[in-house]
């Protein structure tokens, strides 16, 4: 699998270390502390220095890109993965490098971005990117909700997946137009929902089966 997807592992490998090459161009506009905690109202709780933020957190990033990519290939279910659910989520940490690095070299660019908002804008792309390929994910023990139950069975994890998937389309939405009003406390409930639904669900299919 890792052969097959060298290319595309690449291609987003580069597109997470983006932000490093970005915030090397801007080295010498960047001062040596720069902010990277934001409040959900956008306020600023936290700061690092500038090697660290341009340097490091790009390459924690890619650690993290890498390891997401390799844990999937040794999967011992890994022939379960079909290919789109594989490439999706190996976009996961390239959006999250990106959108972090746009808060971040925004904020001390002057741009008028909030950092709430945009989180939860980058939330709701991958609840939709994920809920668009769940229901066609099988049996494995890496990508969905790996339950003893649903792992058991390979009927409750096909019903489960085919209910998260829409959940997780439909609050992703939600938190796109959320964004707009950047209200907190929806974000919290959609991130609820979408986890304790299916696992809900999934825990009844197997009571039922099972009595």
């Amino acid at each position: 699998m890792m052969k097959k997807y060298r290319p595309m592992i690449l291609l987003t490998s580069f597109l997470t270390l983006l932000p490093l090459f970005i915030g090397l161009a801007l080295w010498n506009r960047l001062p040596t502390q720069l902010a990277t905690s934001f409040g959900f109202d956008g306020t600023v709780q936290g700061w690092s220095s500038k090697g660290f933020t341009v340097l490091g957190l790009p390459l924690m990033m890619l650690a993290m890109h890498l390891i997401c990519a390799m844990v999937i290939v040794v999967d011992p279910k890994r022939k379960n993965i079909g290919g789109k659910i594989y490439l999706a989520c190996l976009c996961i940490c390239p959006i999250a490098s990106v959108f972090l690095a746009a808060i971040i070299y925004g904020h001390e660019l002057g741009w008028s971005l909030n950092a709430g908002r945009c989180a939860m804008l980058m939330i709701g792309v991958i609840f939709i990117l994920l809920g668009n390929y769940l229901p066609k994910t099988r049996q494995n023990y890496t990508i969905g909700f790996k339950l003893p139950w649903t792992l058991e069975d390979e009927e409750n994890w096909h019903k489960t997946h085919r209910m998260a998937g829409p959940i997780c389309v439909v609050g992703g939405v939600v938190l796109l137009v959320n964004g707009i009003f950047g209200n907190e406390w929806v974000m919290l409930a959609v991130i609820l929902v979408t986890i304790l639904i299916p696992t809900g669900y999934s825990f009844w299919l197997y009571q039922k089966k099972h009595q």
